[in-house]
């Protein structure tokens, strides 16, 4: 990049936003109900986005919408989304209508319990990963009607700690560890978002990922706190001392790849605390793994989710 980005790991979401007018561009947050789904909503909303809220909960995505036009935003709606069931994901994306200049992919799970889809499939790769993938790609017309969207894929730095199983991406051979679950999914986000970019640069449509950081929100649900010795030792702050983000901060990045015209044509690439991520050194968590950015891997993984979702390329 040429452009010199002036924000860094306590940079907010509003210090990002500032500026920056979205008056007739519309978007989509997954998970904008709460944590950094939330501030990203309110973020784009405050700027003149027309923000839908994509999420499971309806009621309570619509106390959350209702709350943000008290407080004076004009445009947020929330629409029922459940990642892990193609039916609803199907129903979402027939029911869009129009252009889509913005798709925050930013809903998640984390750590759960050995849970299946009803396919067999393991949950966090399901949702996660392939929800989102349907998702994104059924929006395909809608983000290439707009001229110059942005679709923005929230990783996490616990992709570091393990690659996508090709072999057993459904731990159907192997005993489930809901950690390599949960980074093996992380790990995909990354490698959806280098294959997007590739294969929509054409249509004008850029796709980055990123890495919101540390923030203490309801997806630490199954696991407690940062003191739960659930947590293995390689998920906590390492020898870079890695600081607790609040909402705001954590929101940051993904409102600069949402909005921020510092970043305009950049496409393909992994952010974190609002710079473009340097490749990771082993033992230390930051930055991307070569794993997570390999053109080859990010060719097989869609290959692999067109495959299991029965889709058409």
């Amino acid at each position: 990049m040429s452009t010199t980005i002036p924000f860094g790991p306590s940079s907010t979401a509003a210090d990002v936003i500032a500026g920056v007018d979205l008056t007739g561009r519309r978007a989509i947050v997954t998970g904008g109900n709460s944590g950094i789904g939330l501030e990203t909503a309110r973020t784009l909303a405050s700027a003149g986005a027309e923000v839908t809220l994509a999420v499971r909960n309806v009621m309570a995505g619509q106390e959350v919408a209702d709350s943000l036009l008290a407080d004076g935003l004009k445009a947020v709606s929330v629409a029922p989304l459940d990642l892990s069931d193609r039916a609803s994901i199907a129903s979402f994306v027939a029911a869009w209508d129009g252009p889509l200049h913005i798709l925050v992919d930013n809903a998640g799970i984390m750590a759960t319990p050995e849970l299946r889809t009803p396919e067999g499939w393991e949950l966090q790769f399901a949702t996660n990963h392939l929800g989102h993938f349907a998702l994104t790609t059924g929006l395909y017309d809608a983000l290439a009607a707009a001229g110059g969207a942005r679709v923005v894929v929230v990783s996490s730095r616990g992709h570091l700690n393990g690659e996508v199983l090709f072999d057993d991406v459904m731990f159907t051979n192997h005993p489930y560890d809901r950690w390599a679950a949960y980074s093996q999914s992380k790990t995909a986000n990354v490698l959806f978002a280098v294959e997007a970019a590739r294969r929509w640069a054409a249509a004008g449509i850029t796709v980055n990922a990123l890495a919101p950081g540390r923030i203490r929100t309801n997806l630490m649900r199954h696991i407690g706190d940062e003191t739960n010795t659930a947590v293995p030792d390689r998920f906590q702050a390492d020898s870079t001392d890695i600081p607790w983000k609040t909402p705001s901060e954590g929101a940051a990045t993904s409102v600069l790849l949402a909005a921020s015209p510092l970043v305009e044509g950049v496409t393909g690439t992994y952010f974190e605390d609002c710079q473009p991520a340097e490749l990771a050194v082993p033992g230390i968590l930051k930055g991307v793994a070569p794993y997570a950015v390999a053109p080859s891997n990010a060719a097989r993984l869609w290959d692999l989710s067109l495959e299991l979702l029965d889709t058409v390329p």
